[in-house]
């Protein structure tokens, strides 16, 4: 029998012997009101018992009782008992997570909704110069890089900031915003000053020895010359030789002119003002078509009177960079086709042209340095496999973008797509 059916027939048999007391001494209906008034003076009792053991928090052993009080107390008993052993198995794995997060050689820090702290590791004290009593503070109070607030009022995952550490200016950090519930993200700190070094000195190197190689290529190719200009009875062996010679002279004074280009792309600030595109276009349209000799081959189209806050000379290179590419790499009589455009909140150079195409997977990899898609076709049109990765740092430094579109045997589209930011 259930605890409830018990509770009813023990108020059944009560009202059964107010019954039979009341055929005796009669007054039935106070006899039951008394009854009413017991059992409600009874259920307050009880229920204060309740509350006077959920206040102190249930640790007791609940209160013993009968009927269906007895089994409410059992029930709240055996929640609080399978609350407790989650409680104890939630706080082991988030005791876990902070032990395998605090041996992370990067720093983490958890903001919340008003980028307070409210949770670090071990790297983030070494690597951000946070303690233990930063806790809930702002985390812009104690970091007021002017790069880094801004960085933290957007919150967009895709923005990746490289600052000084706050604590060691020789050191280099890569920050990340990761947003894993609706106001609360993740700020991971990564140490790149060893990649930054190396990136570096890489630099350098190229630099240099590019540097170096102009004076000795130089002289090389004015000899080449004096001997090609010595008389026109060099033997057929002879002047190939030397025809040779200044073509692979030429290729590596522009592979060192590339390199230089790209070093400075990557390291210099220029100055920057109105570019009139239209202006430049025609004069990168016109100067390829004559290195042509093919004067029909491009079709130029200005669709769109918007200039471009930049510099002059790093549009010029990549502008003519991809038309010359698209006139390399495709049929001579087919055409090229330029075109200046606006599309939304952009304006749109696009270079497309009918040639062999770029098979898909190596479109990502077009635009890296030295990198050669199709090799055979290569061997026939030399390059310095430079022009592309130019392209993309020239682009990087007006805040533009390459999009790349191409099919195999329908030729290929190259598009630089400005914002509106650039506009002038």
């Amino acid at each position: 029998m259930s605890f409830w059916n018990k509770d009813l027939l023990r108020l059944a048999i009560t009202i059964l012997i107010a019954a039979i007391a009341s055929s005796f001494i009669g007054h039935f209906l106070y006899l039951l009101l008394i009854i009413c008034i017991g059992l409600i003076l009874r259920q307050a009792f009880l229920l204060n018992q309740l509350e006077d053991w959920l206040r102190s928090g249930a640790k007791s052993n609940y209160p013993s009782s009968s009927g269906l009080w007895e089994e409410i107390y059992y029930h709240i008993f055996r929640l609080k008992k399978a609350a407790k052993k989650r409680k104890k198995k939630l706080s082991l794995i988030i005791e876990q997570f902070r032990r395998s997060t605090s041996a992370l050689p990067d720093a983490i820090v958890v903001i919340g909704e008003h980028d307070e702290i409210s949770w670090f590791n071990n790297a983030a004290k070494e690597i951000l110069g946070l303690k233990k009593k930063d806790k809930g503070q702002r985390l812009p109070n104690l970091i007021r890089a002017p790069a880094f607030v801004e960085f933290l009022s957007k919150k967009d995952p895709g923005i990746v900031l490289s600052i000084k550490a706050p604590v060691n200016g020789q050191v280099t950090l890569q920050l990340k915003i990761v947003t894993y519930d609706q106001n609360a993200h993740l700020l991971v700190a990564h140490d790149v000053t060893f990649l930054k070094n190396i990136e570096r000195m890489r630099k350098d190197f190229v630099d240099n020895i590019s540097h170096e190689l102009r004076t000795p290529l130089t002289v090389l190719k004015g000899y080449i010359e004096t001997l090609d200009d010595m008389g026109e009875d060099h033997s057929p062996l002879l002047t190939h030789s030397l025809q040779q010679m200044h073509n692979q002279t030429l290729r590596m004074q522009h592979l060192v002119d590339d390199l230089l280009l790209l070093a400075n792309l990557e390291t210099q600030k220029t100055e920057n003002n109105c570019v009139v595109i239209d202006t430049l276009l025609k004069q990168i349209c016109q100067e390829s078509s004559a290195l042509e000799q093919l004067n029909s081959r491009i079709e130029l189209f200005i669709e769109s009177d918007i200039n471009i806050f930049g510099n002059d000379q790093e549009l010029r290179s990549a502008f003519s960079n991809l038309i010359v590419n698209a006139l390399k790499y495709s049929d001579e009589e087919s055409i090229v086709t330029v075109q200046w455009y606006q599309s939304c909140d952009n304006v749109i150079l696009s270079v497309a042209d009918q040639g062999e195409g770029i098979p898909e997977l190596e479109i990502p990899k077009i635009t890296e340095r030295f990198y050669r898609a199709n090799a055979q076709r290569e061997n026939e049109k030399h390059g310095t496999g430079l022009g592309l990765a130019i392209v993309k740092h020239a682009l990087s430094r007006h805040d533009a973008q390459l999009k790349i579109s191409s099919e195999l045997g329908n030729g290929s589209c190259f598009s630089c797509i400005f914002p509106k930011r650039r506009f002038c």
